[in-house]
């Protein structure tokens, strides 16, 4: 059996409702049953992770418009990173912009930056860090 495998299993006897999408690389997976059930909603092609166990998935890239999707469903869904963090959707979509926060303050040239741009920084950092937590 998988790391990964075994992972869906004990996250499945913890709660056998929700569908556990796996980060692999750049793609959420789903596994075993939760694969079958997507695949039947959304048509997603179902392939192998091994010779017993199938999985179907979508591209990180299109996790807005999946999670959006999940929502319209009510689907009881949850995301595990790479590092086995699970999440909701809210609380992915929150790390997710806090994550694009931290590498846009990150990439910030100071010293590059005049009076006026600099302000205009820090009026774009405010306008983002309310956003995000008024969506808490």
């Amino acid at each position: 059996m998988s790391k990964l495998y075994n992972s869906y299993l004990t996250l499945k006897n913890q709660d056998k409702e929700t569908i556990y999408l796996f980060k692999s690389g750049i793609f959420f997976i789903a596994l075993d049953e939760d694969a079958y059930k997507l695949s039947e909603i959304f048509n997603f092609k179902l392939g192998n992770l091994n010779d017993e166990i199938v999985k179907c998935g979508f591209p990180c890239s299109s996790f807005n418009k999946y999670s959006n999707l999940f929502k319209l469903h009510n689907l009881k869904t949850k995301f595990i990173e790479q590092n086995n963090t699970v999440y909701n959707i809210k609380e992915y979509e929150q790390d997710k912009k806090i994550s694009e926060l931290l590498e846009m303050i990150s990439s910030i040239d100071i010293n590059n930056l005049s009076v006026s741009e600099a302000y205009g920084v820090l009026e774009n950092l405010k306008i983002k860090i309310q956003t995000i937590k008024n969506n808490q």
